[in-house]
C-alpha cells in the first residue's frame, strides 16, 4: 500500500468509493466531493488529505484539518476505503497518516464525528479499536435515530 497526496486524477476515483460504501446519502456525498474540490484548488482553506493506492488504484482517502476556533484540535472529516478492500488495513494506515500529521503539527487531539444508526456500526468499533473514546452523542441529529456520535483521542500522550 502506498499513502500519497490527493492528486486531480483522484477525484472520479473518490467519488465512486464515497458512492460505492453504499451508505452516504447524496447531500453528504456532495459535501464530500465539495472537499475533494477544495482540496484540488489553489486555496484549500486547511482542508488536507491523503490517498491510500493498492495495486495502482485508490483503496480509500481521508480528509483532516485544523478545528475552527482551536490551536491544537483537528477534525477527521472523512475517511472512506473502497468497500472490496474493507478490513485489509487501508483505514488503520490512513488513520495512523493522520494522527501522525496533526502530531507534526504540533495538534493535540483528534475528534471524529459518525452516525450512531445501524449502518454504522463497523465505523463506530473502528475508532474504538483505535483508541477513540465515544465523547458525545447528539439524538436524533441527523434524523430520527440517527444521533451524532463524536469520538476523540489525544494524541499529546
Amino acid at each position: 500500500m502506498k499513502l500519497r497526496p490527493l492528486a486531480p486524477a483522484d477525484r472520479e476515483a473518490i467519488e465512486a468509493l464515497v458512492r460505492g460504501v453504499d451508505r452516504f446519502p447524496e447531500p453528504e456525498i456532495a459535501v464530500a466531493m465539495e472537499l475533494v474540490d477544495l482540496g484540488l484548488s489553489d486555496d484549500p482553506k486547511g482542508y488536507l488529505f491523503v490517498i491510500a493506492e493498492l495495486d495502482g488504484r485508490v483503496a480509500g482517502y481521508a480528509c483532516w484539518g485544523r478545528a475552527a476556533m482551536s490551536p491544537a484540535v483537528f477534525d477527521l472529516y472523512w475517511i472512506v476505503v473502497d468497500a472490496r478492500t474493507q478490513g485489509a488495513g487501508v483505514g488503520r494506515a490512513l488513520l495512523a497518516h493522520v494522527e501522525r500529521e496533526v502530531r507534526r503539527e504540533a495538534g493535540i487531539s483528534l475528534l471524529i464525528e459518525t452516525e450512531g444508526s445501524p449502518p454504522y456500526e463497523a465505523a463506530r468499533r473502528f475508532y474504538l479499536a483505535a483508541s477513540y473514546a465515544e465523547v458525545g452523542r447528539v439524538a436524533d441529529f441527523y434524523g430520527p435515530g440517527k444521533d451524532k456520535v463524536l469520538y476523540s483521542k489525544r494524541l499529546d500522550r
